[in-house]
Formats: structure tokens, C-alpha cells, sequence
């Protein structure tokens, strides 16, 4: 179970949004700017990916709680705890 281990520790969080929820504020990029975007045409928030690592998992939690629209999930590993505004 080694393999799991190392990759539990080199994917701490996944990420899932919510792009019916987003407010468009902008909150989540400048948290974390290598996980989220924004649409060009109306600033609604893009995945860039949804495995980030641990050096920036911190950064994604707290884009998840600024989030003034609640759109940003975070699931924690091992246990996948669910960080969400709901």
C-alpha cells in the first residue's frame, strides 16, 4: 500500500466547482491561481485541475472559503472530508 500512501500525500484534495453557483468575484484565482481561471466572457470560474498538490492545497481551502458563492468543493484525503459551504 505504499503507492497509496505516496499518492494520498502528493494529492492531498480534489476540487469540484460549481459554475451555475459562481459569482464571478474572482477570489478563487487570486488564492490559487494554478488551479482556477475565469472565462473570458462572463468571469466565471474554470478548473485547471483538480488534483492539486500539497504545496498548494492550503491555498485551495481557502479559496473554497472565500468563495462568496459557495461554487468551490474541496474533498480531503485519505477520508475525503468534504470542505463545503452546503
Amino acid at each position: 500500500m505504499i503507492a497509496n500512501d505516496e499518492e494520498e500525500r502528493t494529492q492531498p484534495v480534489r476540487v469540484i466547482i460549481d459554475q451555475d453557483r459562481c459569482l464571478s468575484s474572482g477570489q478563487c484565482v487570486m488564492s490559487a491561481p494554478g488551479v482556477f481561471d475565469q472565462r473570458e466572457e462572463d468571469g466565471v470560474v474554470v478548473l485547471i485541475r483538480d488534483d492539486p498538490s500539497d504545496e498548494i492545497a492550503d491555498d485551495v481551502r481557502h479559496a473554497a472559503v472565500v468563495c462568496p458563492g459557495r461554487a468551490i468543493t474541496v474533498e480531503e484525503s485519505p477520508s475525503r472530508e468534504v470542505i463545503s459551504h452546503e
